[in-house]
Order: C-alpha cells, then structure tokens, then sequence
C-alpha cells in the first residue's frame, strides 16, 4: 500500500473535446499538456495551455476546465497530484522557499529539457511498483524543488487560515450561489464544524464569500474594460445597484469611479480613493 505522503500520478487522454464544470482542484496539482489544449475559464478571462507548456493549480482551488484535442488528433496530458503532506515534507526539507509567495491562482511554466526529465523521471517511479517509498518521495520532491527554484511553489497547509481557504475556494467561481453546505462538503466537514472554525477566526462565511466577491471586483475594474454591469454579474451580484452599494460600503467610491469617463472628472469628485494594494 503506498503512503499518504506520495504524489499521485494521472494521465489524461481523449479524441473528444469536454468542457468540465466547476471542477475543484482537491489537492496542488502539476500537469504538461502533450498534445491539444487545456483551457480554464476565470473570472477576468481565461488562461490557455497548449503543447509543451506547464500548468500549475494550487489544491482548493475551482475552474471551469476545456480540454481540446488537436484538430483529427487527442488531447493529452500527464498530471502529478501532490498531497498536503507531501507540500509540507518539501518546506521540512526545503524551509529556503518559506519565504517565496505562494501561489493563489493557476500558473504556467516551460516543459523545457530540465523539466520534462525530471517530471518524466517523477512519473516513471510513482507508476512503478518496484519503486521504494524513498525514491518515489525523493522524485516528486525533484518536481516540486524546481518549480520551486522558478518562483511557483504551493502554500502549506499549516500557513493556511480556514478564512483564507474558503475565499481561495470562492475566489475561482465568485459569480456562483455559494452555499455553506456546499463549502464544507469541498472541505470534507460539516456545516456546523466549518462554521465554527471559522467563528473561532472570528470570521463568518457570509462574510468570506462578501469580501471575496468584492475584493474580485476591484481587481476587474483595475485590470479590465469590462462594463460595470458585467464585472457585478461575474462577482455573483443580480442587481447593479446592490453591487454599487456594497462596493461603495467596501471601499469608499463607487464601482464607476474606476471607470474611464469617471476618471477625467476625477478632479471634481470629493472622495478620495483610499489605498488598497489589490
């Protein structure tokens, strides 16, 4: 039987295009797209993968996931799942990348020589019987070291507040009716033990799944030419005026504030933006 610190090795492989609906990441995830294209819808867009790139997902993390094969071809990868002890068996032996930040969405990186041998050889022993549990550990640690030397590393779980994880979970899907029961289901507990976590935070889920919604919305009209109206329906809110309430209720200003034509009349308006590093 291998042990729970192992990484889980996982192929991918299909002559029909899908489209996987709120798919969550259950554990940190690190796949090389070998043929096709993997496609994940996020808030702001969505983030493509073809041939020979690299795509990093951190564990509770949700997307919506298109999987493309080539034209008259199949869409193929190859995935290592990487669980939370294992995350935490690499910062016991690499305590160096404590202080790299995190990553909070998906990211990419370049199959290139150095890392298709090490993957390859990562996923060579992880699918091997006759591997030990030394050198299956030691090789999908070889994977996470030189994510780790390109700046992308995952969090560890210890780090991780359960305020923290349930906005990084609403974070990916903040337009959807986010439930408490569905949450916790995410989190394998009941309702009432991640209510009272989160109580213990001195947080509600209410108020997590608010400031995420809200917090996602200052970034998209900091980042976007997106109307107003379909950065409120992307953040989960009906009514535009609702959202404009609670945005102003947040930061101070209204969401036109941040709007092109709302900005050459900057000089008139009497409220002053207040500083958010978003």
């Amino acid at each position: 039987m291998r042990s729970f610190l192992e990484a889980t090795p996982q192929t991918i492989s299909t002559a029909v295009p899908h489209h996987v609906r709120t798919a969550t990441v259950r554990n940190d995830l690190v796949g090389c797209v070998l043929s096709g294209r993997k496609r994940l819808i996020t808030p702001s867009g969505e983030v493509q993968f073809g041939s020979g790139q690299v795509f990093v997902l951190p564990r509770l993390t949700q997307w919506d996931m298109l999987n493309e094969p080539k034209p008259g071809g199949r869409y193929e990868a190859r995935l290592i799942n990487f669980s939370p002890m294992m995350i935490e068996r690499f910062y016991d032996r690499f305590g160096q990348f404590t202080a790299t930040a995190p990553l909070q969405g998906c990211a990419s990186s370049i199959a290139d020589e150095e890392f298709s041998t090490t993957f390859n050889h990562a996923l060579a022993a992880l699918q091997s019987d006759e591997s030990s549990h030394a050198i299956r550990e030691h090789r999908a640690l070889e994977v996470l070291l030189l994510l780790a030397e390109r700046g992308l590393v995952f969090s560890a779980t210890r780090d991780l507040a359960w305020a923290d994880r349930v906005r990084r979970l609403v974070s990916q899907r903040p337009q959807a009716s986010w439930a408490l029961c569905d949450v916790a289901d995410a989190f394998h507990l009941s309702p009432s033990t991640l209510q009272r976590r989160l109580a213990e935070e001195s947080a509600s889920f209410s108020q997590c799944v608010r400031e995420t919604r809200l917090e996602t919305a200052m970034a998209l009209l900091q980042d976007s030419g997106l109307q107003v109206s379909e950065v409120a329906a992307r953040c989960g809110y009906d009514s535009h005026s609702r959202f404009s309430a609670a945005f102003r209720e947040r930061f101070g200003f209204t969401p036109s504030y941040l709007r092109p034509a709302a900005a050459s009349n900057t000089h008139r308006n009497t409220t002053c933006a207040p500083a958010h590093s978003i």
